[in-house]
């Protein structure tokens, strides 16, 4: 009967030690749950935190590095200066010319390609450098508008390496809500320069401007059909 009662005192016991570590136990993965759930997110497990910028991991700030990169590129192509065809750039210098400038690069509006309109638009606000001489812009903004307005003969090398002699205006086109959309034009002889060259409505151009002893001209460059958003705000006052 002894021996009974001590066996049951023995088991009780080993069992008491037991729920113990098991409860010490489950106090430690306790900690370490809390302690888990405090570091910050990784991507891969890495023993060294100084690769860990405020919870970002490496292949976080990979990837936030590389939209950055190709953010800066998207935002800087529209106003990168291109190259103008060498074939273009030799005939120029065959007639003497120098001092080219980039001056647009444009998709061609359904105005810019019509019969009706015989004009090619330049707006200001797309223009990426000055390419008038203070005496030219005072006489272009001398004019009024339409037939009267005041203009320059120059001269166009056009994508076919024709050459042709077009009148160059500045326009200030009104708006429906009272503001006003100043462009230069080119006129008279576009339409000519349209067909030789089988321009179309959405192609893009690059106008580039160069000077023969101080006369100002113009070089014509085709480009791939693509479309350009900043033009957009336009379109509805240039195709009416």
């Amino acid at each position: 009967m002894d021996s009974v009662v001590e066996d049951e005192k023995k088991h009780d016991q080993r069992l008491e030690e037991t729920m113990k570590i098991l409860e010490d136990g489950d106090d430690q993965c306790l900690q370490k749950k809390i302690k888990i759930k405090k570091r910050p997110p990784r991507c891969h497990d890495d023993d060294d935190d100084d690769d860990d910028d405020e919870g970002v991991c490496v292949q976080e700030k990979k990837k936030l590095m590389m939209k950055k990169m190709m953010d800066k590129a998207i935002c800087s192509s529209p106003h990168a200066t291109p190259e103008l065809p060498v074939i273009l750039r030799n005939r120029i210098k065959a007639l003497g010319g120098s001092d080219v400038t980039f001056v647009i690069q444009k998709p061609l509006f359904k105005s810019d390609v019509r019969l009706s309109q015989n004009r090619l638009s330049i707006p200001l606000n797309q223009i990426q450098q000055s390419f008038l001489t203070p005496e030219e812009s005072e006489r272009l903004n001398s004019g009024g508008n339409g037939k009267k307005c005041a203009d320059m003969e120059v001269m166009l090398i056009e994508p076919s390496l024709h050459r042709e002699t077009i009148s160059l205006r500045k326009w200030d086109m009104k708006k429906a809500s009272g503001n006003s959309t100043s462009m230069y034009v080119l006129v008279t002889n576009w339409n000519s320069v349209v067909r030789r060259n089988s321009m179309s409505k959405d192609e893009t151009v690059q106008l580039w401007s160069f000077r023969i002893k101080s006369k100002l001209g113009f070089a014509l460059v085709k480009r791939r059909l693509q479309d350009d958003p900043r033009n957009s705000s336009l379109r509805g006052i240039l195709d009416n």
